[in-house]
């Protein structure tokens, strides 16, 4: 099993411990993580990257961890913490641990956890694997700018281990640093990228932890992911940098290493790195824009994974069938035509029930009142469902069902409510006043016979009737529209219609 541990542990997330555990039912058992850091909205790439360890998870039985990374004091915002959190409930990618939080799981928060760094740091420093530095700041400026003057470039400038065998205290030092051999290579082998080594020699003694007790990323990531008993860590492969110093902090606290999968960017269309520009790369804005969550999962998995020719997937399918082989190697782009078309599939596989309960809110931003109970909004939606893309465009076809009156288009309006329509559509509603059922076949049944008996052409009365029932001049067939109306409303809307008609010339 991919990613599995090879110690029987019992985990303590909480508490920042693995301790012996006799049952074994934590072996083998997969453990992941999705681990943003609270700095700004939550994008395609970093949603993707929960995606793929939620799935894995769901399909192995195993655990989906949130994380939030928070030490970054200056750029970290509650606001931003909230965005993650929303987000990925909205996406329904739940998490199963955390602390409580109102009853339910929150995340785990790295600025919760200062004292589980500074304890496994001086581990580290007791092992000497890491030491406690000195060095001031202008210290570091003469050393890189001797560096300068004798290479002519700041490329390459690395700290020379000033500190490195002093054997400072924690009292004497300012900040920790990992002290990385001068010879060898740290190398793994990538579920995605597949073998990558790293040369000491190029690698750095990087600092660990600052002097006010906050680890930078490596520290603070890896044992988190430690002491979580995280068996697979999937990131984006900005990350593939930081993971040489990472596998040294698991070798010097004696802890074994998980399997690494590191991401492919999302790109733009062109190929460069997406912004923007591009796309609204928050996640949220497409909630905001009228796409299902099903889809948005759907199009992020294959923005990258592939399982043969399939395109369309549920979720259940996506939990069943993902797997880490399918994984591209290379960045994927983004094309906002692909989402759209999974997006319209998505919506047309709904039960018209459904789609209506999920468009509710956008027709509601319409400035629509309507309830879920309206008998309307089912069959509505149903004649809509096959030409709509989002669940905005959704909430505009069914506008008019709703609104009383339809808000009427200018050019349709000019063209067929004019004064020689408005006895037609006086007469129409007459001839439709006792019709029953009031259904669409019965009611087309009617129309035909009272346009035979009148020597009238369906188009001299088709789109007056049509623009009078809806303000429009394209719309579901006229015969649906009028069985979803009702009755009074159809019979109301003609007349109106033909009065606006003859006060057309006026």
């Amino acid at each position: 099993m991919v990613g599995a541990r090879r110690d029987p542990v019992k985990l303590d997330a909480a508490r920042g411990q693995c301790y012996p555990h006799d049952a074994m039912t934590e072996l083998n058992k997969v453990r992941v993580r999705y681990a943003p850091s609270p700095t700004g909205s939550q994008h395609l790439g970093g949603v993707r990257t929960a995606l793929y360890n939620w799935l894995w998870a769901r399909r192995q039985g195993g655990t989906f961890v949130l994380r939030i990374e928070d030490t970054d004091a200056e750029r970290s915002t509650e606001d931003s913490m909230h965005a993650i959190v929303d987000c990925l409930r909205w996406l329904g990618l739940d998490w199963d641990e955390g602390p409580d939080v109102g009853g339910a799981h929150g995340p785990y928060r790295q600025t919760e956890r200062l004292a589980i760094y500074r304890e496994h740091a001086e581990r580290m420093v007791a092992a000497s694997a890491a030491y406690w530095c000195a060095c001031t700041a202008d210290e570091l400026k003469q050393a890189r700018e001797a560096h300068t003057a004798r290479t002519g470039s700041t490329h390459g400038f690395r700290y020379p281990g000033t500190c490195r065998d002093r054997g400072l205290s924690a009292e004497q030092g300012v900040v920790l640093r990992l002290k990385v051999p001068h010879e060898g290579v740290i190398g793994w082998d990538d579920l995605v990228k597949g073998r990558i080594e790293i040369a000491c020699a190029e690698m750095q003694d990087a600092v660990l932890l600052r002097a006010n007790g906050i680890p930078l990323y490596n520290l603070g990531a890896a044992i988190d992911d430690i002491t979580m008993g995280i068996t697979l860590v999937a990131r984006g492969d900005d990350h593939t940098i930081n993971t040489p110093q990472q596998i040294l902090i698991y070798q010097a606290l004696g802890a074994p290493l998980p399997t690494f999968a590191h991401l492919p960017m999302i790109l733009a269309p062109s190929g460069e790195k997406l912004s923007k520009r591009h796309a609204a790369v928050d996640v949220r804005d497409y909630r905001a824009q009228g796409y299902l969550p099903d889809a948005m999962l759907n199009y992020l998995a294959r923005l990258g994974w592939g399982h043969g020719d399939q395109e369309i997937f549920t979720r259940e399918e996506l939990t069943q069938v993902f797997d880490w082989k399918g994984v591209g190697h290379t960045g994927a782009k983004y094309d906002l035509n692909k989402l759209r078309s999974v997006q319209a599939e998505h919506l047309r596989r709904l039960t018209p029930a459904d789609a209506a309960s999920a468009m509710l809110p956008f027709l509601r931003e319409r400035g629509l009142d309507v309830q879920a109970s309206d008998a309307r909004l089912a069959p509505a939606v149903a004649l809509a469902q096959p030409r709509a893309t989002t669940l905005i465009e959704l909430a505009e076809a069914v506008d008019f069902y709703f609104r009383d009156p339809p808000s009427f288009e200018d050019k349709p309006t000019r063209k067929f409510l004019v004064p020689d329509a408005a006895d037609t559509l006086q007469a129409l509603a007459a001839v439709l006043e006792d019709c029953e059922p009031f259904d669409a076949a019965t009611l087309e049944a009617r129309v035909n016979a009272w346009l035979t008996e009148k020597d009238l052409a369906l188009k001299q009365v088709a789109q007056p009737a049509r623009v009078a029932l809806t303000g429009r001049s394209a719309s579901p067939g006229l015969y649906d529209v009028m069985a979803v109306l009702g009755r009074e409303r159809t019979l109301t809307r003609l007349r109106e219609g033909a009065a606006r008609a003859a006060n057309a010339g006026a």
